[in-house]
């Protein structure tokens, strides 16, 4: 039988009679129910996986049953395989299903076993060998145990082998890659909340650049993707990247789509200051009312994980605002934008298509038939504003279900500018209100909201170290109000909030990199996929 024809025979699966059929060249392993003779036609209780779906094959004792007959006699020999197979559940959730194919003739079912075996070994994206940082004090602690109970066992199942580092202090995953080979591995995996994974894209993001010549503190220079697919199993407060791109923070999802080799490219922004590179953000780059709460919970961090509530309501009443100037260079090439409710999923057409346009955008660039930063207008937007938001995701969280920016996309090259101006406390209130429901938080007077690829911002305030960062920052203001701030009257600066990490430059130049990284994930699935239970 050649490799790509189709194998159909009549098995048991759990007592009944089944026809079961496996087509590589459509990918699709089925079965359904065949009472009388012959293997019949395929009807509503029919189930499937796709082989990409598949985990492993092995082969199982049926426990002595007699599967030739509808009679259940004894034989010396049962002969039986199973397969290990990625199940749906609800809200995105995977789970490891199994699911016994039993018959009397032994040839069939090493047949079966050998032609699964190597419609498997085709899957070439898959990993085998993994480097693995966990990080036992994020979160609740609990990162450690997580991993040993939930995702060692099935990358066990799998074949896939481990190098395994626990962190012992912060940025220890970063210095390790840099320090480590790492040609050897097919991936790096963080288990952790979104401060593991940040370290882990720093080190990778470095590590590639150091290799291939590039300065990162250039803030026009052309970064380098790096080879290797980061996994996150989320063991964190937040979980914001894991939610953003698989749907749920569910550590045993993550490790399925770690095993299947799921591929998924994402933008990542990088931040600079007077030349130098401060940090690079996939999820939330704040000033403002984001800042301040991070900067704020900080000193609270032996509250624990209530400390975000404390200081995010501390945050409110003070109502602060800050006045500065916005420029940014609208991302033309997209073909979405941040108002089309049109949220990013897997196989996004809005990503795919948007990086095509901007590839032809860089060529031209590149054969000198333009300028593009020359060509394209920058846009200038003074004022006081409580929050200035940059996210190149989503940023869905289980509290904010849609995110701050629910039509925000992961790899489209661009990232959604959200200006909030100076507003009423009970305003502020309802804009923030309209992250937890499905109403439209742009649709407010105050609020704004662009797609961009680059953007400055120069506080106020900014200091005289600040104001060569260009052309728009060289401008001095006025006088610090000298009204209480709670009033929402101007304070000097705030912080920015960068993925967590607080940047206490105001005066910040961030441009997005279109799909720098790639992660084991396939984007939020459709909740209309039908679904397979076998």
């Amino acid at each position: 039988m050649g490799a790509a024809e189709p194998l159909r025979s009549v098995l048991w699966v759990k007592r009944r009679r089944c026809a079961v059929s496996l087509e590589p060249a459509r990918g699709w392993l089925r079965w359904w129910p065949s009472p009388g003779p012959g293997a019949g036609v395929p009807g509503a209780d029919a189930c499937s996986v796709p082989i990409s779906e598949i985990i492993t094959v092995e082969e199982t004792d049926s426990h002595g049953k007699d599967y030739s007959s509808g009679k259940w006699q004894k034989i010396e020999k049962p002969h039986a395989f199973t397969v290990h197979r990625v199940r749906r559940a609800r809200r995105h959730r995977w789970k490891c299903a199994q699911v016994t194919f039993c018959c009397a003739d032994e040839q069939l079912c090493h047949l079966w076993l050998q032609t699964l075996r190597e419609q498997l070994e085709k899957l070439t994206s898959r990993p085998k060998h993994l480097l693995v940082f966990i990080n036992p004090f994020g979160g609740k602690g609990q990162g450690k145990r997580i991993y040993e109970r939930k995702v060692a066992p099935l990358f066990t199942l799998a074949s896939i082998t481990t190098d395994i580092i626990v962190t012992e202090h912060a940025n220890h995953a970063e210095e390790s890659l840099y320090e480590m080979n790492i040609d050897k591995y097919d991936g790096v995996v963080c288990v952790g909340g979104d401060g593991m994974f940040s370290e882990v894209l720093h080190g990778l993001i470095g590590r590639t650049q150091r290799s291939a010549g590039v300065d990162p503190n250039q803030p026009r220079a052309a970064l380098v993707p790096s080879t290797l697919r980061i996994g996150i199993i989320p063991a964190g407060s937040t979980d914001c990247v894991c939610y953003s791109t698989v749907g749920i923070n569910d550590a045993e999802t993550s490790a399925l789509h770690i095993i299947v080799g799921d591929s998924l490219s994402m933008d990542v922004s990088s931040v600079h200051h007077s030349g130098a590179l401060l940090r690079y953000s996939v999820s939330l780059l704040g000033y403002g009312f984001y800042g301040d709460i991070i900067k704020d919970s900080e000193k609270k961090r032996w509250m624990g994980l209530i400390r975000y509530d404390f200081s995010g309501l501390k945050t409110f009443l003070s109502h602060h605002c800050y006045e500065g100037t916005v420029s940014f260079l609208p991302a033309q090439h997209t073909v979405g934008s941040p108002r089309d409710s049109k949220p990013c999923r897997a196989g996004c057409f809005v990503c795919r298509q948007s990086r095509q346009q901007l590839e032809e955008e860089q060529k031209k660039s590149l054969y000198g038939l333009e300028n593009t930063d020359e060509v394209e207008e920058w846009k200038v937007v003074c004022g006081k504003f409580l929050a200035i938001n940059a996210t190149n995701m989503s940023c869905a969280c289980p509290r904010s279900p849609r995110g701050l920016s629910p039509a925000a996309h992961l790899g489209d090259g661009s990232s959604d500018l959200i200006l909030i101006r100076k507003c009423s406390r009970f305003n502020f209130l309802r804009f923030l209100v309209r992250h937890t429901n499905q109403h439209d938080q742009f649709d407010f007077a105050f609020v704004e909201v662009y797609r961009i690829k680059k953007f400055q911002f120069v506080s106020k305030h900014v200091e005289d170290d600040d104001g060569d960062l260009s052309e728009r920052g060289k401008q001095r203001f006025g006088h610090i109000c000298s009204h209480h701030p709670a009033c929402c009257c101007t304070v000097s600066n705030s912080s920015w909030n960068c993925d967590g990490e607080i940047l206490n430059s105001s005066a910040i130049e961030v441009r997005v990199h279109c799909q720098l990284v790639r992660l084991f994930a396939r984007g939020i699935e459709e909740n209309s996929k039908q679904e397979f239970h076998g």
